[in-house]
Order: structure tokens, then C-alpha cells, then sequence
């Protein structure tokens, strides 16, 4: 089923998975509107979008996912919302409460908006840190949607992205102005990787001060599955082709999918020694410290936040959930995905890790003379 002659509008299309997602629409639909909404679209990006934008109509709007009134008319006369912007914060930088606003608020908001004016299909990018790990470390391998969901959430960023999911798919089969029915569904990336990707920029960059040596920050036999960008775009585009079709959409609606491919099962830090040892990059043998030290430490500096709270925020690089997160074997199929959706990975691991590691090559040369200017 084609999207051809939609009006489609993608929230964060500023973002590192929004302007792949826009880009795919372009280039394998033939919309009658593109809507772009951020807080700010930079004018390069629609720079890159005319040669394959064909006929299709391109809109900026720029403005809050918090204002219902803008959302409203953002939403005039859309047939597919690509729900992508949140904020990600793993390491507690920004207060709760700004988080709730933003990922929950400004989901609900959108819902509203969408039923107000009609909207058809809602598509939301969830997360797979809503599915955990809990505080315990319980190990995932290869699991799927049926997968006991047991987990106690420790960060903000992930309680709030479960609830904005969980609002999404409560809204499934609501009834719009017009007397028809939104159909809703949510997809949960794993760790989503590839050219653009500022963790791993992030990344590469504390490797270029620590001498080409990328840090260990998770034990080998703790593996996770990332998934690449195209892969996750690619699956967006295929969830809103099921919700245009009738039968389709009467399965699909109302579910939550996880979203993977083919890349190999490893440790977050020996996936980054994956794309960036062709770079001359080496990786650390053993953790910087025991891991039992590490979560002492942790616990130290959270009770140093706790005390500097009233008279200065900080926010450590590393604390506890995200020590168990790096530390815990946690990977999910997308069988489902591809019995229900139709979803099989455009991108192999080859073609997909090339194309993440030439785009690191053409950051390094900045990351080194940052380094020098210091």
C-alpha cells in the first residue's frame, strides 16, 4: 500500500533518525506534503532534500511539541504522523520534569491534535529502554514482544518514553471529528547506530584524548543487537504502508514491534571498536576499574548530587542504571516485525558499519584538532 498523495508530517525531523526518515519518504513516495516539525530545521538539511523531493510539497515548522495550538495546525489536514521527538538524557542532566513535558506532555498533546484534526495513522518511536534492563541486570537473549516485561525503570528518560508509548497505543481506535478511527503503533528500536549517530561521535572523540584508545565501559559477554538508522527508517515507512491498508491495519494497530537487523550480537563498547578499528582505533582490555568498584563509585557521586542539589546541579557521566544498561546482555528479535509489518533490513551489517565508519572518517580530522586547540 503507498503513501502516494498523503499529507505526511514527522516530528524531530531535525534529528539524527528524522532526516533519514524524511529522506526515505522523498525519495519512495510520492506525497502530496512533507510537514518537517522541530524547534529549529537547519536550512542545510533542506538544501539536501531538493534533488529528492521530486513533486512533493516541503514544510518547515518550526515551534513546541508542548503548544497544542501550534500542533493543531501542524496537523491540518495530515493523513500519517511520524511521532520521533523526545529528549534523551541517560545521565540525569536535565530535571524530570522537563522530560514529562516534552515526551509525555507533548505525545498527549500530539494525540489530541491528531483527533481534533482527523489524523489516520499515528506511528510513535518508542524505545527498547522501555523495555529495561531492570536495576537486577536480568539477562535478554533474542527475545520478542511476548518477552515478560518485569522491569523496574531507574531512568527518566525511560519511564517517560514507556508512558508516552503506553498513551499512544491506549489511543488506538479513538474516535475522530469526523466519525473515523485512529490507528496507532509503536515501534522499539534497539540502540540505533549509523552515519550521523552523536553518541558515537561522543564516543570517538574521548578515544582521540585517551591516545586512539576507545574506553571499556561494558564487558564483552554483555551483548546487545544495535540496529542501523536506514534499517529503523525503513521500518517507519513500512508500518505507515500497513496502516493505509484495511486488512493490514486491523493487525497491526494497537501493537508495539521491536525493531533490529542483522548486526552481530556484541558489548556497546565492542560494537564502537567495530566501526572505529578501521580508523586505527584500539580498545581497552578490562574495565577501567572492577565492576563492583565502578558501581561504588557510581553511588558516591550520586550521594555528591544529592548533597550539591541545592546549590548546583551536576550530572556525572556515568551512574548506576546506565552501568547496569552497558552491563547486561539485552537483545530482541524482529520476527514479529517481519510476519506482521512485512520488515526485513535494506541494509547489511557490512553495507551499514561502511557507511557509519566513513562518516566518522570525515569527523576525525575535526575531533583531532579540537583536541590540539585545547
Amino acid at each position: 500500500m503507498s503513501l502516494r498523495g498523503d499529507v505526511c508530517l514527522v516530528t524531530g525531523a531535525g534529528g539524527f533518525l528524522g532526516r533519514r526518515l524524511v529522506k526515505l519518504l522523498l525519495e519512495e513516495e510520492e506525497l502530496a506534503e512533507l510537514r518537517l516539525l522541530d524547534l529549529r530545521v537547519e536550512p542545510q538539511l533542506l538544501h539536501t532534500l531538493e534533488e529528492c523531493r521530486g513533486e512533493t510539497r516541503l514544510s518547515v515548522l518550526e515551534g513546541d511539541i508542548r503548544d497544542l495550538d501550534f500542533l493543531v495546525g501542524a496537523c491540518r489536514g495530515v493523513s500519517v504522523v511520524f511521532h520521533i521527538a523526545s529528549i534523551i538524557d541517560v545521565i540525569g542532566a536535565l530535571d524530570y520534569s522537563e522530560l514529562y513535558t516534552v515526551n509525555v506532555k507533548g505525545t498527549q498533546l500530539l494525540l489530541e491534535a491528531c483527533v481534533q484534526e482527523n489524523v489516520v495513522s499515528f506511528i510513535y518511536t518508542s524505545s527498547i529502554e522501555v523495555a529495561g534492563p531492570n536495576p537486577t541486570g536480568d539477562p535478554v537473549v533474542n527475545g520478542d514482544e511476548d518477552t515478560a516485561d518485569a522491569s523496574v525503570l531507574k531512568f527518566a528518560y525511560s519511564r517517560t518514553k514507556k508512558e508516552a508509548e503506553r498513551r499512544s497505543l491506549a489511543a488506538n481506535g479513538e474516535l475522530l471529528r469526523n466519525g473515523g478511527r485512529l490507528a496507532t503503533c509503536a515501534l522499539r528500536p534497539m540502540y540505533i547506530y549509523g552515519d550521523g549517530c552523536r553518541f558515537l561521535l561522543g564516543h570517538m572523540a574521548n578515544a582521540v584524548g585517551n591516545r586512539d584508545v576507545l574506553y571499556r565501559m561494558s564487558a564483552p559477554e554483555a551483548r546487545v543487537n544495535p540496529v542501523y538508522v536506514g534499517n529503523v527508517a525503513l521500518a517507519h515507512l513500512q508500518v505507515a504502508r500497513c496502516l493505509r491498508d484495511v486488512a493490514r491495519r486491523a493487525v497491526v494497530a494497537g501493537n508495539f514491534y521491536y525493531i533490529s537487523d542483522d548486526t552481530p550480537a556484541v558489548s556497546y563498547s565492542d560494537f564502537n571498536h567495530a566501526v572505529m578499528a578501521p580508523l586505527g582505533f584500539r580498545i581497552q582490555e578490562k574495565h577501567m576499574l572492577p565492576l563492583r568498584l565502578l558501581h561504588l563509585v557510581c553511588f558516591l557521586l550520586e550521594v555528591l548530587r544529592f548533597c550539591l542539589r541545592p546549590f548546583k546541579h551536576i550530572a556525572p557521566p556515568l551512574n548506576r542504571p546506565l552501568l547496569v544498561m552497558l552491563n547486561t546482555p539485552f537483545s530482541f528479535g524482529y520476527q514479529k516485525a517481519k510476519r506482521e509489518l512485512g520488515y526485513a533490513p535494506r541494509y547489511t551489517w557490512e553495507e551499514a558499519r561502511a557507511h557509519t565508519t566513513e562518516w566518522l572518517a570525515s569527523q576525525l580530522p575535526r575531533e583531532r584538532e579540537r583536541l590540539r586547540a585545547k
